[in-house]
């Protein structure tokens, strides 16, 4: 009983109080990068216990290595809730009331500040130890992501293209764990080319197939997104239609790594 009544008021305070509250979407975005300065920490803190490799690497690559934990835990949290949101959840239903792209709840605009606190906080990590984390592609890919998700958070319009897109950061956990096996001298492991093989299936299924399917259906709900802002309806086309053409420049590259990995072990 004691622990049902701590739940329920658990669910009130989150309910009535924070997700209610009018300054909610700013306070996810901190909230969102507490989560990543979190998630630096433990993957520091945890990695120098338990991978003995950690210690011997240089400064940058610990930073890297500590910065890819970072974004394999929001990947997680954002591919988590962008599946429920968009395919569980009523919240888009075409049975819903009210224009399918005008939908938004608490849940959802809180779910994207943490991701906007997200973005912010790599982007600047970015620029800190630049091109050494990445160069302009990645740059222009968050760029892109913050401006997009920040607009959806604090306008309602178009969220659930933005959950769409955001499923696609289920690749991201097997894009680091490839450069972890790398780091660890594993490249000729049986798990980097089961890695391998799951990244190609995994990017092709959201990355390249999820977003046709979402054109689809901006094309089967064209009369409501042409309501949207002018910025929104540039939004849902623009930043989908460039981060694709990037999607298909990076499968590209990540089919020719594929081909050339299961050549060498023939």
């Amino acid at each position: 009983m004691a622990m049902e009544s701590y739940r329920y008021q658990a669910e009130v305070l989150v309910r009535d109080y924070l997700l209610a509250d009018i300054s909610m979407p700013y306070t996810s975005v901190i909230g969102g990068i507490f989560m990543c300065k979190m998630a630096y920490d433990l993957s520091q803190l945890i990695s120098s216990v338990y991978f003995k490799g950690y210690l011997t690497l240089t400064k940058l690559q610990r930073i890297e290595w500590n910065n890819r934990g970072m974004s394999s835990v929001h990947a997680v949290f954002i591919t988590v809730m962008s599946l429920y949101l968009v395919f569980f959840s009523d919240l888009y239903s075409d049975d819903g009331t009210g224009l399918i792209i005008l939908r938004s709840s608490p849940l959802s605009s809180f779910t994207l500040g943490v991701s906007v606190g997200y973005f912010i906080t790599d982007l600047a990590m970015i620029f800190w130890l630049y091109p050494s984390l990445g160069g302009m592609e990645y740059v222009l890919h968050h760029l892109l992501s913050a401006v997009a998700i920040a607009y959806a958070m604090l306008s309602g319009e178009g969220q659930i293209y933005t959950y769409m897109v955001l499923i696609s950061e289920m690749t991201t956990p097997g894009i680091n764990l490839r450069w972890f096996l790398d780091i660890a001298g594993m490249k000729r492991s049986r798990a980097y080319l089961i890695n391998g093989v799951v990244m190609f299936f995994a990017w092709l299924t959201a990355r390249i197939l999820l977003f046709g399917y979402l054109f689809y259906h901006v094309y089967l709900h064209y009369d409501q997104v042409e309501q949207m802002q002018t910025f929104g309806f540039l939004l849902v086309f623009c930043v989908p239609s460039i981060l694709a053409i990037m999607n298909l420049m990076w499968f590209g590259k990540l089919l020719r790594g594929l081909k050339k990995l299961l050549t060498k072990r023939q």
